[in-house]
C-alpha cells in the first residue's frame, strides 16, 4: 500500500484530500490534530508513533524527526541499495508528504506577542520532511499549499512529474520565505549581513513599464494596513504596473496630512494637492492647482468620497480613485465608468511608522530608512531681516510635506493648503523654478504665494527670479557655502527666507 504523511496547522481542505488519497489506495499516517480530524470524518489514520515506535514528545517539538519516517521520504526509489535498506530495516517507504508550516508570520503579527511565543511557531519537523520530499521528487510529492490539494490528486492519476517538479521547488520557496521571515525576527537590525527579504505573489500584471515588459505584483507577507498591497478594489479593471506605482505614490502623499485632503498624482509626482475644510473643498482646490495634468491622473482622499465630490470627479477621465469609503450614491455615480478603478484604502491612525525603501540596481540593491521627517516651526531658523507671517509659514510647512514627494530637483510653489506650481526632475534647480512658477502665475490663487526647495540653492538666481515672479516667502534646507549670496538677494527683494537644515532629495 502506498503511504501519505499528513501533519498541517491549517485543516483548510484536508478531508477531502484524506479521501482523495484513500479512494486512490493511500494509507494515511498523521499526528496530533491532524489524525484527530481525519479519524472524526470517518477516514482510516495511523499515528506517527506507531511508525517510529516512539511518542510524540517534548510537547510535541518532535514527532516526525526519525529514520522510519525520513529514510521513508528520502530513499531513492531507482537505487538498489537504498530500497534494500528500507527493507532490512522494515521501513515502508513515504510517497506523499502533505505539511504546512507553524503559523510563524501570523503569530508575530499579533501586538502582544512574546519571544517565547514567537519561538514555539518555529517549525522543525515540517520544513525538514517537505525538503526531503522535495529533494527526492523523482518519486515522492511535496505538498506545501492547501490549494494545490485538487491538482495533486489529479497528478497522482497521471503520474505527472512535471507538476511534482514544480511543487519541490515551491516547497523550497516557501521555507526559504520562512526562515527569512524568522531570521528577521530574532535579529531586527535594518541592515543585517545578508538582507534576505520575502514576498507572496499578488497577481501577474498584463506587462510591465511598457507594453513589450513582462511584470508581476508582489507583496510583503506583513505590509502596512495603509498599504496598497491591502488596499480593496471595488470597482474596474485590473490595476497595471504603472497603476501600482503611482497608487503607491500617491499614498505616501496622503499619509502626510491630517486635515481634508485631496492628492492628485501622475508619473509618480503631485500635479496637485489640495486642502479644505471639507473634502469637496479639498477636491476643488487639487484640481484647480492643475486642470490639465489631473487629466488620467491617480487621486487619493483622506475622507469617504461624497456625491458632491464624486459628481465633480465623474466628469473627467480619472485612472484611479482612493479613499477610506464611497458614500453609496457617490459610488453608483462613480461606478458609472467601467474602467475606472475604484479602491478602498485604510488610513493610518497616527503618521506612518518608518520603513525601508529598497530600490534595485544592476546587481545590487539600495536599503535606506524612509523619509518620515516633518519639519515643525521649532524646527526652521528665519534668516532674513523680514519675517515671515503666521500664514507665510503655515504654507511654506505645508510646502515642504509636499516638496519631499516631488523629484529633485524639486519646487512647490503654495499659497493656503493648495500647491500652485510644481517643478520636478529637472537637471538644475532653476529650471524647476521657472517651470513651477510658469504654472503658478496662471493661478488666480497667487497672490501672496510661498516657494519651498527640497536642496539648497548653490546660485542665488533661484531666489532673484523668484522674488522678481511674486514669491514672498521662500523655505528651504540651507548649507550651501553660498547661503549668504542667497539671504542676500532675499533682503533686497524684501521676502522672509527660513532654513530647515533638512534635505529630501527623492530620485
Amino acid at each position: 500500500m502506498k503511504r501519505a504523511l499528513l501533519s498541517v496547522s491549517d485543516k483548510t481542505g484536508l478531508v477531502a484530500f484524506g479521501e482523495g488519497l484513500v479512494a486512490r489506495g493511500f494509507e494515511l499516517v498523521s499526528t496530533g490534530g491532524t489524525a484527530k480530524a481525519l479519524a472524526a470524518a470517518g477516514l482510516p489514520v495511523t499515528g506517527v508513533e506507531d511508525v517510529t515506535g516512539f511518542p510524540e514528545m517534548l510537547d510535541g517539538r518532535v514527532k516526525t524527526l526519525h529514520p522510519r519516517i525520513h529514510a521513508g521520504i528520502l530513499a531513492k526509489r531507482d537505487t538498489p541499495a537504498h530500497m534494500a535498506a528500507l527493507e532490512a530495516h522494515d521501513i515502508t517507504p513515504i510517497d506523499v508528504i502533505c505539511v504546512n508550516l507553524y503559523p510563524f508570520a501570523e503569530t508575530i503579527a499579533k501586538p502582544d506577542v512574546t519571544k517565547p511565543e514567537a519561538i514555539e511557531q518555529i517549525d522543525i519537523g515540517g520544513p525538514s520532511a517537505l525538503r526531503a520530499a522535495a529533494k527526492n521528487s523523482d518519486s515522492v510529492w511535496a505538498v506545501v499549499d492547501a490549494a494545490d490539494y485538487p491538482a495533486v490528486l489529479v497528478g497522482l492519476d497521471a503520474d505527472d512529474a512535471q507538476l511534482r517538479a514544480r511543487l519541490a521547488a515551491k516547497v523550497f520557496q516557501v521555507t526559504a520565505a520562512y526562515d527569512a521571515q524568522i531570521a528577521a525576527y530574532l535579529d531586527p537590525e535594518p541592515f543585517p549581513d545578508r538582507f534576505t527579504p520575502t514576498y507572496v505573489k499578488q497577481q501577474s500584471l498584463r506587462y510591465g513599464e511598457n507594453s513589450h515588459q513582462q511584470a508581476a505584483f508582489y507583496a510583503a507577507p506583513q505590509a502596512p494596513a495603509q498599504s496598497l498591497v491591502n488596499a480593496k478594489q471595488l470597482h474596474g479593471k485590473e490595476l497595471s504596473y504603472n497603476n501600482i506605482r503611482d497608487a503607491d505614490a500617491a499614498l505616501g502623499m496622503m499619509n502626510e496630512f491630517a486635515a481634508p485632503t485631496v492628492v492628485a498624482v501622475k508619473h509618480m509626482n503631485p500635479c496637485g494637492i489640495g486642502q479644505g475644510a471639507t473634502i469637496e473643498e479639498a477636491w476643488d482646490k487639487a484640481y484647480a492647482a492643475d486642470s490639465t495634468s489631473i487629466f488620467g491622473g491617480i487621486i487619493a482622499l483622506n475622507r469617504p468620497v461624497d456625491l458632491a465630490t464624486a459628481t465633480k470627479m465623474h466628469e473627467l477621465f480619472l485612472e484611479i480613485i482612493m479613499a477610506p469609503s464611497f458614500d453609496a450614491d457617490a459610488f453608483e455615480v462613480l461606478a458609472k465608468k467601467k474602467n475606472l478603478r475604484l479602491m478602498q484604502i485604510n488610513l493610518a491612525p497616527e503618521r506612518e511608522t518608518p520603513h525601508l525603501e529598497t530600490t534595485a540596481i544592476l546587481g545590487g540593491l539600495l536599503i535606506q530608512d524612509s523619509d518620515d521627517k516633518v519639519e515643525t516651526e521649532a524646527d526652521v531658523t528665519v534668516v532674513t531681516k523680514v519675517q515671515p507671517t503666521e500664514e507665510q509659514m503655515r504654507a511654506m510647512l505645508f510646502g515642504q510635506q509636499v516638496v519631499k514627494h516631488v523629484k529633485s530637483n524639486a519646487i512647490v510653489v503654495v499659497r493656503d493648503g493648495q500647491t500652485l506650481g510644481i517643478g520636478a526632475g529637472q537637471m538644475n534647480r532653476i529650471g524647476s523654478v521657472e517651470i513651477a512658477l510658469k504654472q503658478a502665475q496662471q493661478n488666480v490663487a497667487f497672490a501672496g504665494a510661498v516657494m519651498a526647495s527640497d536642496a539648497f540653492f548653490p546660485m542665488n538666481d533661484c531666489v532673484e527670479y523668484a522674488a522678481q515672479h511674486g514669491i514672498r516667502a521662500i523655505i528651504q534646507p540651507g548649507g550651501s557655502i553660498r547661503d549668504k549670496d542667497s539671504i542676500a538677494m532675499a533682503d533686497k527683494y524684501g521676502i522672509a527666507m527660513v532654513t530647515t537644515g533638512v534635505r529630501h532629495f527623492r530620485h
